[in-house]
């Protein structure tokens, strides 16, 4: 039987072999990119009390620290209210000169008063700019560089002078955040705001509570520190406390 067929089909391999495959078309565009994701949450939380109005005693913002030596658990270091230069200051990276302005005026300060401006700024529940604050680790941990972790709450007692009387005003703050879950922070640091709020109206000194209602700057401005207050009926500065001129 003769073998043709099969030396045709041999031979026809080999050819396949040795010649090169014709291309075919270009390759399709994907619709989307094989890329990998980045996220990042940060989770910032505050509360601050009601204001309580204390009897008119120049002395008495010096023994602001001493209604939170109960209630810390790191070293209390009190924010003076920013010199009016640094009042641009904010702990935003994005906007470089205000973060500058920020570490200029802070850059000094431990690693739980750093944190616990960052959070209570940048929710707002502090005004850097009139407001002096005691501040200090109130609960949880600190990292091996003294930084607190996200559940961990720190805060204080911010004070200011009253825009119409000259009395002095304090209320209590407490902040916390960061990267991680909340848990049951925000309950824990319901009970502490409200330990604050009890030593300032336990002090002695206090007549009685109000709401304060801050407002932003735009009016005359203090002969002694150059703070804008809010309206040109201002009679006392609400960061140094002296009567306005003109008032």
């Amino acid at each position: 039987m003769p073998l043709e067929f099969l030396r045709r089909r041999g031979g026809g391999r080999a050819a396949s072999k040795g010649t090169p495959q014709a291309s075919g078309g270009p390759s399709p565009v994907p619709e989307e990119a094989v890329a990998q994701s980045h996220h990042l949450r940060l989770n910032l939380a505050a509360r601050t009390s009601e204001g309580v109005r204390m009897a008119p005693n120049p002395a008495l913002m010096g023994h602001v620290p001493e209604l939170l030596l109960e209630h810390a658990k790191s070293e209390i270091e009190v924010v003076q209210p920013r010199p009016t230069e640094l009042g641009m200051a904010s702990p935003s990276i994005i906007r470089a000169d205000e973060a500058g302005a920020w570490l200029q005026a802070h850059g000094s300060a431990s690693p739980v008063t750093r944190h616990a401006l960052w959070v209570l700024e940048s929710l707002d529940a502090v005004d850097p700019t009139y407001d002096t604050f005691a501040v200090a680790l109130l609960d949880g941990e600190v990292d091996t560089s003294g930084y607190p972790d996200y559940a961990a709450i720190v805060g204080g007692i911010a004070a200011h002078w009253d825009e119409s009387t000259g009395d002095l005003i304090l209320r209590g703050v407490v902040g916390w955040g960061g990267r991680g879950a909340r848990g049951d922070t925000d309950r824990t640091a319901g009970r502490i705001l409200g330990r604050l709020l009890g030593s300032i109206l336990e002090s002695g000194d206090a007549i009685g509570r109000l709401t304060v209602e801050r407002r932003a700057a735009g009016g005359i401005r203090c002969p002694h520190c150059g703070y804008g207050a809010a309206t040109r009926l201002t009679v006392f500065c609400p960061k140094c406390g002296m009567r306005m001129a003109g008032s």
